[in-house]
């Protein structure tokens, strides 16, 4: 049975002017993996609205983690992804994959894995400093050091004894300072 995992407290606005309220849903799978799914409630009482799959998890706690990710940027592309779906292309039935597997990782030459950032300082800058520093404010400090390091924002600096607070603040100072260059 689906359940209601988290109600997002903002409204989105699709190209037609009808606001909506998010909020993403999930539900137990006979294989016992857990899918989720984002809902869009409308704000003029029509019917709700729901989007493809997507994400699947292990299980209820990690559906809830997934969930409490989700940035308003996020949702608004679900919502349009919903409202208009990509065209169903037809593949031919022996077409087979390039290749079997993902891309290897790729690795440095101390043979650490590259940092990763889960969102483009740059990007959300650009929308406000203020929507910045909220959507740093949710993220824990692993994700927070990936994002100084893939943009290169503080070389040279010992990011490991460096609080959520610090990073936020050392962050949005680089972007800063970058985007008036």
């Amino acid at each position: 049975m689906a359940q209601i995992i988290a109600t997002y407290g903002h409204l989105l606005t699709s190209a037609d002017g009808r606001a909506y309220t998010p909020r993403a849903c999930g539900r137990r799978r006979d294989d016992g993996l857990w899918e989720g799914r984002i809902e869009f409630v409308p704000s003029d009482g029509s019917p709700v609205i729901r989007s493809a799959r997507e994400t699947t998890q292990p299980n209820l706690a990690d559906l809830e983690y997934w969930a409490s990710g989700l940035t308003a940027v996020y949702l608004d592309g679900a919502l349009g992804r919903t409202l208009t779906p990509a065209p169903v292309t037809n593949v031919p039935p022996r077409a087979r994959p390039a290749h079997d597997a993902p891309k290897p990782t790729a690795v440095t030459d101390d043979r650490t894995p590259t940092a990763r950032a889960i969102l483009d300082p740059f990007a959300i800058y650009a929308k406000g400093e203020r929507l910045l520093r909220r959507q740093l404010g949710a993220l824990a400090a692993l994700h927070l050091r990936n994002i100084v390091r893939a943009y290169e924002l503080a070389p040279g600096v010992d990011l490991e004894d460096v609080d959520e607070p610090e990073l936020i603040e050392l962050i949005v100072t680089a972007v800063r300072g970058r985007r008036a260059a």
